[in-house]
This record gives structure tokens, sequence and C-alpha cells, in this order.
């Protein structure tokens, strides 16, 4: 049916309009009360919308380098597990030096000697199970981590070093302890090697700090963004509830008033 099929008195028309105009908006504040955002499309407030969609892909971004930051974390906390390990090792293999000094019974020395033995390989063996994730930074792996959403712009390189037995210098302490000397100058050796573990452990240590650091900032630029994107979008729900409630009244007083004013139509009927 065209829209001049049928006429309406201006009363009429101006009442239908204002009550479709009521409608509309009624239909709005249920979408916002709905969604809890004044802003659910680039039709309500294009600006708004897209840069509300910046943030939140920003920070959408910053969230998956959060999870590379969490497994380099874990990289180095069970490469420090690593050096521990290595570290206690080797003080013990220390007190078997210092045993075999304090004593002149070669059979006792050569006890001594063979458990140092044993100790170096499991030295060896830890070193190679300190890794995580296929990054062990106890046999020269290296760790790249980065921070910033675009890859380069901001990132971490943590290189590691061989703890093995024989890179931190311990096999060279394997020589006879019955021969007078020779524990003390394995004593050398092993105190070389914890020299050696513990500058190791501080720059992980100085790695991992600069990591949680950016961990913590990642997190609070992300709450940012998001606080910002909110900001542009989000509703006032106590007021889209005021507006809800005086929009239903208007609409029951805009079908009043389109009622009323179809009466004076109405009244031709009376002539028949």
């Amino acid at each position: 049916m065209a829209i001049s099929d049928i006429s309406l008195t201006a009363g009429m028309r101006n009442n239908l309009l204002a009550l479709q105009k009521t409608s509309q908006q009624l239909s709005q504040t249920q979408d916002r009360l709905s969604s809890g955002k004044r802003v659910n499309s680039a039709l309500d407030n294009p600006t708004n919308f897209f840069a509300a969609q910046a943030h939140m892909e920003r920070a959408s971004d910053l969230n998956d380098r959060k999870d590379g930051m969490s497994e380099a974390v874990q990289t180095i906390k069970n490469a420090d597990n690593g050096i521990k390990a290595i570290t206690s090792l080797i003080q013990a293999a220390k007190g078997l030096a210092s045993s075999a000094m304090a004593t002149n019974d070669t059979l006792s020395q050569a006890t001594y000697e063979s458990q140092f033995l044993q100790i170096k390989s499991q030295i060896t063996t830890l070193a190679s199970d300190s890794g995580y994730r296929g990054t062990n930074l106890l046999t020269d792996g290296t760790l790249a981590i980065e921070f910033a959403p675009k890859a380069g712009d901001a990132k971490l390189t943590v290189a590691g070093f061989k703890a093995d037995a024989t890179s931190l210098g311990i096999t060279s302490a394997v020589v006879n302890w019955a021969v007078a000397g020779n524990a003390a100058s394995s004593l050398s050796y092993m105190d070389t090697a914890l020299t050696t573990l513990r500058s190791k452990s501080s720059v992980l240590a100085s790695n991992l700090s600069v990591i949680t650091t950016r961990q913590d900032f990642t997190d609070n630029v992300i709450n940012t963004l998001q606080q910002g994107a909110d900001g542009l979008t989000l509703a006032d729900m106590n007021n889209e509830g005021a507006n809800m409630l005086m929009l239903q009244t208007r609409q029951s007083l805009g079908t009043t008033a389109l009622s009323l004013s179809s009466q004076a139509a109405q009244s031709v009927l009376r002539l028949f």
C-alpha cells in the first residue's frame, strides 16, 4: 500500500511520528541495557567505536605476549633450579675432597674419589634435565622474549651457558687424590665452578626481574586500555534505566494521544 493511499489528519500524523520516534528510542535503550554499552556499532558513534576497537585490539595483542613472558619465567626458573641442584652437588664434592685431604688412608681416598666421579656424572645429567619446553639455558640455549605487540619493537634475549662438568672445569679435578696436593687442586677447580654458577645465576636473576617487571607493566597497560575502551562505549545503567521508564510512559501517552486525535475522524461515523 502506498503512503498516499490513506490520508491522516495532521494531529494523527504528528502523534504517529512522535510514537514511532519514541519506539525507536525505546528499542535503542533496550539494546544499551542488554549489552551494557551505549556504543554497540559504528552507527552509534563512529569515532568512539573505532577508538575503543583499537584499544581492545592492542590489549588483546599484549595479552598474547603475556603468555610468552609467563613461559619465559618458567624457563628461567627451571634453569635456576638446575643451578641450585648443581651447586649442591659441587658443595658435596668439595666435602669429599676435604675428607680426602684429611686422611692418609689411600683406600679411603680412592673411595672419596669414586664418589666424586659419580657426582660429576650427575652434574652433567642435571644440566641436561634443566630445560623447559625445548629451551635449556644450561646447555647453551637461547631464550627470546617479545614484549611489544609488534615483533621486534621491544624484546629481551637471554643467553644460556654450558653447565656440564666439563664446561665448568670440574673434569679437570678428576685426579688421583692419594697423591699429595691433588685433592687441594680439585677443591680449587670446584671453587671456580661455584663462582661461575653464582655469576650466571645473578645474570638469570637480573633477566627474570626484567621479565616480571614487564609482566606487571603489561597488566597495567592492558587494564588502562580496557578502561579507556569502556569509557568510550559503556552505558550509564542508572541513566538508561531512568530513560526506559520515561520512554515507556511517553509511549503510553503517545498511544493515548493518537487515540484522542483519531476521534475527530471517528465522529464522521455518527452521521450515518
